[in-house]
């Protein structure tokens, strides 16, 4: 099962049951201060999926087909912004048994030593590379004490670990990518199915870097 969820006022556009839309109340406030709204939406997130989980879960679901639903192994993947609330969903809500930063900056802290489920990181070519521009991914790294990755695209970008090379009608090679790795670390993590992939550089995606 895959649940997407639409986080609310961070879009430009969300549609509504009862055909209402919501606007974007953040948009000002992320182009004020990206870092302390990154910081304020990633708590954010993280109640969201919890929120969601509660409804997919609980006593009553929403959805019919809830009772499919396997809540021992339960697995969150997320870019940008949703792959820096992955951490912290993992960290606050014990539901959820493993996770993964697509390209996303860390602006919630791990505490030290403190995340102890399997998590991936996947990230585009310099900009996450150990000393790359984004810091928080070498500080926050050495705070995952479980099962770990980090591994870059080479010659990718921001919008390479999402569906927009297809909508752009652009190379669809760096979907390959991002499909293959979060599906053998899902299936590594959530179904225990060993996955050579995972184990190092790889004839089949030469441009996938291991780091650490």
């Amino acid at each position: 099962m895959v649940v997407g969820i639409d986080h609310v006022h961070e879009s430009y556009g969300t549609t509504l049951p009862g055909d209402r839309l919501a606007g974007c109340a953040a948009c000002e406030e992320q182009q004020a201060d990206a870092w302390a709204f990154g910081a304020k939406a990633v708590k954010g997130r993280q109640a969201d999926v919890s929120f969601v989980l509660d409804r997919l879960l609980g006593r009553h679901p929403v959805w019919k087909g809830a009772r499919l639903i396997d809540r021992s192994r339960i697995g969150m993947a997320g870019h940008s912004l949703g792959g820096s609330s992955a951490s912290w969903t993992l960290l606050k809500d014990s539901r959820v048994r493993a996770g993964v930063n697509m390209d996303g900056t860390f602006f919630v802290p791990i505490a030290d030593k403190n995340l102890a489920r399997p998590f991936m990181l996947m990230g585009a070519g310099e900009v996450h590379e150990p000393g790359g521009k984004d810091f928080t991914w070498g500080r926050d790294w050495a705070r995952m004490t479980d099962w770990k990755r980090w591994i870059t695209v080479e010659g990718g970008d921001h919008a390479s670990f999402t569906d927009y090379p297809l909508l752009t009608k652009q190379s669809a090679r760096e979907l390959e990518i991002t499909r293959a790795y979060v599906v053998a670390f899902m299936d590594r993590h959530l179904r225990g199915r060993e996955q050579r992939l995972l184990d190092g550089p790889s004839a089949t995606f030469p441009e996938a870097r291991f780091w650490k």
